[in-house]
C-alpha cells in the first residue's frame, strides 16, 4: 500500500506544533536550572519541589516533541490509520511521571510538616524575585501551548499546557509560602509544596483519563449524534455508526442501506454523498461507508428487479411484465447472462433467479423467463436518406397526429436483427410521466403497424418549450 502524502495544511499544522514543542523544551531547561539553584541556595522545599516538577516538564516536553514529529507521519503498511495516537501515548507517559513526582513531593512535605529536625528556608529578596520571573515564564508558555493545542487539536500540546498551568499555580503557591515564611510562618513552605503535589495529581489524573479514552477507542456520543443528524436528510437507512478519535482526526465507519434495486453506480454516488455530509459535520474525518441492500419495498416490478439482480451471473433484466390473472400474478422477463455460459449452466442461473423471485415476491405465481447472452456492442450501419424516405414520412405523419408537432429528430440504424427507428418527440413539460409514456407507446405502436419492416421503434420524449418553439434539454 502506497503511503499517502500529507497535504500542505497538515504539514503547516505539524510544523507549528513542532515549533511550539521545541520552545517548551528550551523553557523547561531554563526553569529547571533557575528553580534548582534557588532551592539549593535557600533550602526551600517548595522551590525544590517546583524544580522537580519542572524537570518532569522537561521530560514531558521532550516526549511531546517526539510525539508531534511521529504523529505527522502518513499511514503506512503497518499503521493503516496513521501515527496520531503517538501524541496520546506521550500524554499518558507524562501523566505517569507527574503522579510519581507528586507522590514524592507530598511525602517530603508531610515529613517536614509533622517531622522534626528540618531547617527553615532562607528567604531572600532575590529568591522572591526568581519566583516572580518563573511565574512570568510559566504564564507565557501556558498561554502559548494552550492556544496551539486548541488551534491544531493536539493532545500532546494540550498536556503540555496542563503541565504549565499546574506549574504556574505551583509557582504562585511557592511564592505565597516563601512570603509567609519570611513573615514568620516556617511551615508555610511545606504547605505550599503539598498544595503543588495535590494540584499536579488532579491534573495528571484528568490528563490520563482523556488519553486512555482515546487509546481505548471510547465512543463519542456527541460525534455519533452529529453523524446521524448530518445523514437524516439523505435517502439512506443508517444501520451502524462507529467513531473513534486520534490527534484531532475522527475515523468513522458507517453501514448504510439503500433500496435493493439501486445500481452499483448509484449506490457509489450515494456513499460519496454520505462521506461529504459526515466530513462537513465533523471537520477532519476519515470516512468508510459500507452499503447494504435495504428491505424490498415498492411495487411488484421493483421487488422483482431487486431480487433478480441479486442473483450471481445475472447481468441485466428487461421487458419485465407483471400480469394480473384473477387472484394471482404471473411474471415474464428477459434476462441477460454471460455469453460464454453453456445452456445447462444458463438454465441453472435462471432456476436460481426464479427461486429468488418466488422467495422475495410470494405474490407471483408462474414465472416465464427468456434467456439472452449479454453482448458489449451491437454493430449497425446507417441507411441512406432515400432508403428510409417512406418510413420517415410515416413517422412524421404519426408524430404530428399524436403531438400536434413534427418530430424533433429521426434516426435509422440497420442492426443485425433489422432496421431500428429512433424518434425524438416533444410533449408539454408539465405533463405527468405516466401520460407521456402512454403517448410514446401510442406513437411506437402506430409506426410499427404502418411500417412492419422496422424491427423496433424507440421513442424518446423530451419536455417541449412552453412557447411551442422547440424542445428544452433531452
Amino acid at each position: 500500500m502506497a503511503a499517502p502524502t500529507p497535504d500542505v495544511e497538515e504539514l503547516e499544522r505539524a510544523g507549528a506544533r513542532e515549533r511550539t514543542a521545541r520552545l517548551s523544551v528550551v523553557a523547561a531547561v531554563g526553569l529547571v536550572s533557575i528553580k534548582l539553584v534557588a532551592g539549593l541556595l535557600t533550602g526551600s522545599l517548595g522551590l525544590l519541589a517546583e524544580a522537580a516538577h519542572s524537570a518532569t516538564d522537561l521530560v514531558a516536553a521532550l516526549l511531546t516533541l517526539f510525539a508531534v514529529r511521529l504523529s505527522v507521519r502518513p499511514a503506512d503498511r503497518e499503521h493503516h490509520y496513521g501515527h496520531g495516537k503517538a501524541e496520546h501515548l506521550a500524554a499518558l507517559g507524562e501523566s505517569a511521571v507527574l503522579m510519581l513526582v507528586s507522590a514524592f513531593i507530598a511525602f517530603e512535605s508531610l515529613r517536614r510538616l509533622f517531622g522534626e529536625g528540618h531547617s527553615e528556608p532562607d528567604v531572600t529578596l532575590w529568591a522572591l524575585a526568581v519566583i516572580a520571573v518563573v511565574i512570568l515564564i510559566d504564564t507565557w508558555r501556558t498561554v502559548a501551548s494552550g492556544r496551539a493545542a486548541r488551534r491544531y487539536e493536539s493532545p500532546a500540546l494540550a498536556s503540555n499546557a496542563l503541565h504549565f498551568a499546574s506549574d504556574l499555580a505551583g509557582s504562585f503557591a511557592v511564592l505565597v509560602g516563601l512570603v509567609l515564611v519570611r513573615a514568620g510562618e516556617p511551615k508555610a513552605d511545606a504547605i505550599a509544596a503539598l498544595f503543588v503535589a495535590v494540584l499536579v495529581v488532579i491534573a495528571a489524573l484528568r490528563l490520563a483519563r482523556r488519553s486512555v479514552d482515546v487509546l481505548m477507542d471510547r465512543a463519542s456520543g456527541e460525534a455519533e449524534s452529529s453523524v446521524r443528524e448530518a445523514l437524516a436528510s439523505l435517502p439512506v437507512e443508517v444501520r451502524r455508526v462507529r467513531v473513534r478519535h486520534a490527534a484531532g482526526h475522527d475515523f468513522v465507519d458507517l453501514v448504510i442501506a439503500v433500496p435493493p434495486d439501486v445500481g452499483v453506480g448509484q449506490a457509489h454516488a450515494t456513499a460519496d454523498e454520505v462521506e461529504d455530509a459526515v466530513r462537513s459535520a465533523l471537520g477532519r474525518a476519515d470516512v468508510v461507508v459500507h452499503v447494504e441492500p435495504g428491505p424490498p419495498e415498492g411495487s411488484l416490478r421493483e421487488r422483482v428487479t431487486a431480487a433478480a439482480l441479486a442473483v450471481p451471473d445475472v447481468r441485466e433484466i428487461h421487458n419485465v411484465r407483471v400480469i394480473h390473472t384473477g387472484d394471482a400474478y404471473e411474471l415474464s422477463l428477459h434476462v441477460k447472462l454471460p455469453p460464454g455460459l453453456a445452456l445447462i449452466d444458463a438454465h441453472s442461473v435462471v432456476a436460481r433467479l426464479e427461486k429468488a423471485i418466488a422467495a422475495d415476491v410470494p405474490e407471483i405465481g408462474n414465472i416465464h423467463t427468456h434467456m439472452e447472452p449479454l453482448t458489449d456492442l451491437d454493430w449497425a450501419s446507417t441507411p441512406t436518406r432515400s432508403e428510409v424516405a417512406d418510413q420517415r414520412a410515416v413517422i412524421d405523419e404519426v408524430v404530428r397526429r399524436y403531438t400536434g408537432a413534427p418530430p424533433r429528430g429521426v434516426r435509422f440504424r440497420d442492426a443485425e436483427a433489422g432496421r431500428i427507428a429512433m424518434v425524438d418527440i416533444a410533449l408539454p413539460p408539465e405533463q405527468p410521466l405516466r401520460v407521456a409514456h402512454q403517448r410514446a407507446g401510442e406513437v411506437e405502436e402506430a409506426v410499427r403497424e404502418r411500417c412492419p419492416q422496422l424491427v423496433d421503434v424507440i421513442v424518446h420524449t423530451r419536455p417541449g418549450d412552453p412557447t411551442g418553439d422547440g424542445a428544452v434539454g433531452r
